[in-house]
């Protein structure tokens, strides 16, 4: 099982580290997305727990992480977030976006287990990010 957490949170870390050029809005893309999938599974306000428990868990490291209302609309649900990641550097903000993002999977497979995980990233993410982490990893 550790072996599969590395491989998950490799391929969440080359998720988010895909486009470094566009690490806030490519991070919120990724939260959109992943969002639109789970509320799918567990609704609006299973999700607004979850993501409220890791953003809890993430402030341990990085306390300017903002933790607004993720029932908002859709398309400002994160933007507390992007304003947060918005006022840091590189290297901070893409750590803070991945150790959330991490915490957030982890609870979630605690809860359904490493495979439905997995499909429900590939659904959100696509097969592409999660393959090409998986090559990169085997070579």
């Amino acid at each position: 099982m550790a072996t599969i957490n590395v491989e998950r949170n490799d391929m969440i870390r080359r998720a988010v580290l895909q486009r470094p050029d566009e690490l806030v809005g490519g991070t919120v893309h990724l939260w959109d997305r992943l969002a639109s999938e789970l509320i799918s599974i567990i609704g609006e306000n299973g999700f607004a727990s979850l993501f409220a428990r890791s953003v809890h868990v993430t402030r341990n490291r990085y306390p300017w992480i903002d933790s607004a209302n993720p029932l908002q609309k859709s398309d400002a649900r994160f933007s507390s977030l992007q304003l947060s990641l918005e006022g840091r550097d590189f290297t901070e903000a893409s750590e803070a976006s991945i150790l959330l993002l991490t915490t957030l999977v982890d609870i979630i497979t605690l809860l359904i287990g490493e495979l439905l995980m997995t499909r429900i990233l590939c659904s959100a993410w696509g097969n592409t990010t999660l393959e090409t982490a998986g090559k990169e990893q085997q070579q």
